[in-house]
């Protein structure tokens, strides 16, 4: 029988920092409900959050990367929403947000989520934010409470 490693989706011990983009906060106000509604409903105090407001999706890496490396956490959920315009300015904006994201996670090795909605328009950012199609802080939320318990899970088995 193989040995399988896989996280639970319970988060009482773990200490979670959320940090949310200020533009476009229609939309990222509804995502970090969400996502701390989440936190709440898989056990996490909110005693054991920190909300942290940025201006823009821009400035989420370092931010992340500051948290995901102070040692007070145990995961990160990054928020915020790009929403094309009528040039291309998203489409560097997307990228250098995902890129810094993940390598905040990577090189702190803790779980850093990516919550940012990357839309063509506000009506469906707003379906991705507890409209039609979810709320993606939610989905981000889950993610870094299920890797943080794998890695967990991991790392009291010896990887």
């Amino acid at each position: 029988m193989p040995k399988v490693f896989e996280g639970s989706l319970l988060a009482g011990d773990d200490r979670a920092a959320i940090i949310v983009s200020r533009f476009n906060d229609l939309v990222t106000e509804r995502l970090l409900a969400g996502a701390l509604d989440t936190l709440r409903r898989h056990g996490l105090p909110d005693d054991r959050v920190t909300v942290v407001h940025v201006p823009g999706s821009f400035e989420l890496p370092l931010t992340a990367n500051r948290l995901a490396h102070s040692g007070e956490f145990t995961m990160v959920v990054c928020l915020g929403a790009v929403i094309q315009g009528e040039t291309t300015h998203h489409e560097y904006i997307n990228q250098q947000v995902a890129a810094g994201i993940l390598q905040a996670s990577l090189s702190s090795g803790i779980p850093v989520t990516f919550g940012v909605l990357t839309c063509q328009s506000m009506d469906q950012a707003l379906d991705r934010a507890g409209g039609k199609a979810g709320n993606k802080g939610h989905e981000a939320t889950l993610a870094a409470i299920e890797m943080a318990n794998l890695l967990r899970s991991m790392k009291s088995a010896g990887l």
